[in-house]
């Protein structure tokens, strides 16, 4: 366990944030590796039926994952405050709603595979390998979600190291699982969803035994393990609209898939090479935001507004001079880059795949700075201010899709997404300063009160 509300704010988030990067590095090794077996094994087609329902499986499986994190925020800030019963209860209500999610999350989305294919314009050549695909990726969910659980619990309390070590393991049985299935099998697309499927289901499975086994105080005392209906509504509050967050702003992302999907084949494998290129890029943004979200969330439940402004300014620097950096590798070399999943002998895939990461690449700074203030304004309770975010995120997507795509193709693919960054940014940026100053204030004046009290002079 680690108590982030005492120490150097920069070094205890480096410290935090480092484990979480190489577990999300790790974690898209899954897509990275599906991506890769599948073009250099199977080929072009296939590697298109992986990719053309990213955007629904960010959907669906980012609900799912953005609704853990929420469970987190409740977790961490009861642990910064000192009271483990109280968070000992939580987690019991969390195991609950969480069982519910995955049980509803798996069936709607099994019975809705159809209709999900047929509004992302999947091309005829490739709906059988993407039908089989993606149905099995819905039938994990629950494997999805138990580890992102239990990795939200072991990180609410400062573990960020556990849950990459039991995802390295993972990855390298997830990799190793894709060779057997594609190469000695002949499973297809079908094998590379099962193999990612099972690994997750490890994963989870060990990070819940590690935790029983080596946490103690996070084991339920019998008055603890009931359900508290007020406890189940702060959850649901704080989750679903986290979750809703991350759907939201899919729903942007499927209206752009369903658009580059129209423009054929080609333009679908280009656009599934360069957003795993992205995706694995994006790592450290989200490293750097979960640290700052766990340790927003630690000093403002101990009473600490000026740590949590520290946390924000501390994360959004390191966040943007990486922006940039990773920007310019994306500029230069993003079709060097594509060559990881597409042979060289397909010049209009690399072509494309490098036109696209090159318009993201100008921006992703903008990116930083939104992946940062993001998760600062839910860590604070706030998680409407975030998810509104995500709306505009979805309606700049939408419209720039739909009204440009047909006009202008994939050249307005290739800035879609910063469009919506910067929309986002600029919201999020404003709102996260409001927050940070009222927690300060807030902070301050029970500091202040609780001097009063005690007869001495409050200390600078």
């Amino acid at each position: 366990m680690q108590n982030m509300t005492k120490g150097r704010p920069l070094s205890l988030i480096l410290t935090f944030a480092f484990p979480l990067l190489l577990g999300n590095l790790l974690q898209q090794t899954y897509s990275l590796a599906d991506t890769a077996i599948v073009g250099r094994f199977l080929g072009a087609g296939p590697l298109a039926a992986v990719g053309a329902t990213a955007s629904v499986q960010f959907l669906v499986l980012g609900f799912a994952n953005g609704t853990c994190a929420g469970l987190g925020i409740p977790m961490a800030r009861d642990f910064g405050a000192g009271d483990l019963p109280r968070m000992r209860r939580v987690i019991y209500n969390a195991v609950i709603l969480m069982a519910a999610t995955a049980l509803v999350l798996t069936a709607g989305s099994v019975l809705l595979t159809d209709e999900i294919l047929r509004i992302l314009n999947i091309p005829a050549e490739i709906y059988a390998d993407t039908k089989a695909y993606i149905l099995i990726i819905f039938l994990g969910i629950p494997a999805t979600l138990l580890y992102n659980f239990a990795a939200t619990v072991l990180r609410s309390i400062g573990d960020s190291k556990a849950p990459f070590i039991f995802l390295a393991i993972s990855a390298i049985l997830n990799i190793v699982l894709d060779i057997v299935c594609i190469a000695v099998l002949g499973t297809g697309c079908a094998g590379t969803a099962a193999a990612t499927v099972v690994s997750q289901a490890v994963s989870g499975a060990v990070s819940m035994m590690y935790i029983v086994k080596q946490y103690p105080v996070l084991h339920f005392a019998k008055n603890e393990k009931r359900v508290a209906p007020l406890i189940m509504r702060e959850l649901a509050l704080m989750a679903y609209p986290m979750g809703l967050q991350f759907s939201i702003t899919a729903i942007g992302s499927m209206v752009m898939q369903a658009a580059n999907n129209a423009l054929g084949s080609v333009y679908v494998s280009a656009m599934t090479a360069a957003a795993r290129i992205k995706q694995f890029a994006m790592c450290p943004f989200d490293a750097m935001g979960s640290a700052v979200s766990t340790f927003v969330s630690q000093n403002d439940g101990a009473d600490k507004g000026r740590r949590t402004r520290d946390g924000l300014i501390f994360g959004a620097r390191i966040s943007i001079a990486y922006g940039f950096v990773i920007g310019l590798v994306m500029i230069f070399f993003g079709r060097d880059l594509t060559l990881l999943f597409v042979n060289e002998e397909e010049t209009a895939i690399l072509d494309a795949s490098a036109r696209y990461l090159c318009g993201n690449g100008f921006f992703y700074w903008t990116l930083a700075i939104l992946n940062v203030c993001r998760p600062t304004v839910q860590s604070l309770g706030h998680t409407s201010r975030a998810m509104f975010a995500g709306v505009l995120e979805m309606i700049a997507r939408t419209l720039v899709c739909t009204v440009f795509v047909p006009q202008y193709g994939f050249d307005v693919i290739c800035i879609a997404d910063p469009i919506a960054w910067i929309m986002a940014a600029t919201f999020v940026v404003i709102v996260a300063k409001r927050d940070i100053d009222a927690a300060v204030e807030r902070s301050n004046e029970r500091r202040a009160k609780y001097y009063r009290k005690i007869g001495v002079a409050m200390p600078r």
